[in-house]
């Protein structure tokens, strides 16, 4: 009797292969990504003694100013716990500090330090030429095409806006 059971072809898997047309595809090609442009940053930051998430609330304290600990959760994407690890490894190691904020006594704004600033640009400046490798296959004009549409789809060109 099994012979006579048709055969079901297997519906396409989950991969990150070009021209797949699974739903999950763009966020498994988008994760790969990340991880390969986190591995590559984050080789540029490990002399420096900071990691990415490091690096990630120095980018907000920069851009923001100084910013209360949970408006960097949600900046960063990380939780609670999480960025308060990562406020006090900065403290420790001289890059940022918190400070009350007036009118709220349970608050602080964690602000970043004339070392902070310091080493934000060596950072910059230790990123270039890995930077430059990361689009390296890309032909001209496509590393800003990609920051382009990465920047629509992310949603961030709104936020700043």
């Amino acid at each position: 009797m099994a012979a006579d059971t048709p055969r079901r072809t297997a519906a396409p898997r989950a991969t990150d292969r070009p021209g797949d047309q699974s739903p999950f595809a763009l966020g498994l090609l988008l994760r790969r990504a990340h991880w390969h442009a986190a591995a590559v940053m984050g080789e540029a930051l490990r002399p420096l003694g900071i990691e990415l998430r490091h690096f990630a609330v120095l980018i907000v304290l920069v851009n923001e100013g100084p910013t209360v600990q949970r408006d960097l959760v949600t900046a960063t994407g990380s939780d609670k716990a999480g960025v308060m690890r990562v406020v006090d490894d900065l403290e420790r190691k001289g890059l940022a500090v918190r400070r009350a904020v007036p009118g709220d006594r349970r608050a602080r704004a964690v602000e970043i330090t004339p070392e902070g600033l310091e080493l934000f640009d060596a950072a910059h400046k230790a990123a270039g030429p890995l930077a430059e490798n990361l689009v390296g296959g890309l032909m001209p004009g496509e590393a800003e095409q990609l920051t382009d549409l990465l920047t629509r789809f992310t949603g961030t060109a709104a936020d700043q806006a």
